[in-house]
């Protein structure tokens, strides 16, 4: 019966005369966790703004209910508050929607800048690499080359 070659010693001399440099990918997770700590940073933020204006509009309305709730003397009354409750429901919500659509914003803008300083250093990062392994195949060849002439 044929027996199977073992090809293990022809591909560990092949990858020792193509050796990779880890310290990219090492760099490239330094990178990607760092920006994920920003971006969490700016979520966090968000949030917490978010719910700083919720608990600001809850007090605000449940005040206004209380204002609504006040017996009165009249019935005519009663009207007056429910349209004063009305009215101030609405303005109550647009000054909070209007702040939801300011962190909304600073989110936007904080994200765009942190994804183009990303870019950036990826950019740069991928440029070294790319010197790195185009000057290391050069060294290998060069080295492959020189073992094969002699």
């Amino acid at each position: 019966m044929a027996k199977t070659p073992d090809y293990t010693k022809a591909f560990q001399d092949m990858f020792a005369n193509f050796p990779v440099d880890t310290s990219s990918i090492q760099d490239a997770f330094k990178s990607q966790t760092a920006l994920n700590e920003k971006l969490s940073k700016v979520a966090l933020e968000a949030a917490e703004r978010s719910t700083d204006i919720s608990a600001r509009w809850t007090k605000d309305s449940i005040a206004r209910v209380g204002e609504l709730a006040a017996s009165k003397q009249e019935p005519t009354d009663y009207a007056k508050a429910m349209s004063d409750f009305a009215s101030a429901s609405a303005e109550l919500a647009a000054e909070h929607i209007a702040a939801f659509a300011e962190v909304a914003k600073k989110v936007q803008m904080d994200t765009v800048d942190l994804m183009l300083s990303a870019g950036k250093d990826v950019a740069a990062d991928a440029q070294k690499a790319a010197e790195k392994a185009t000057k290391d195949a050069q060294a290998a060849v060069k080295k492959a080359t020189t073992a094969a002439s002699k």
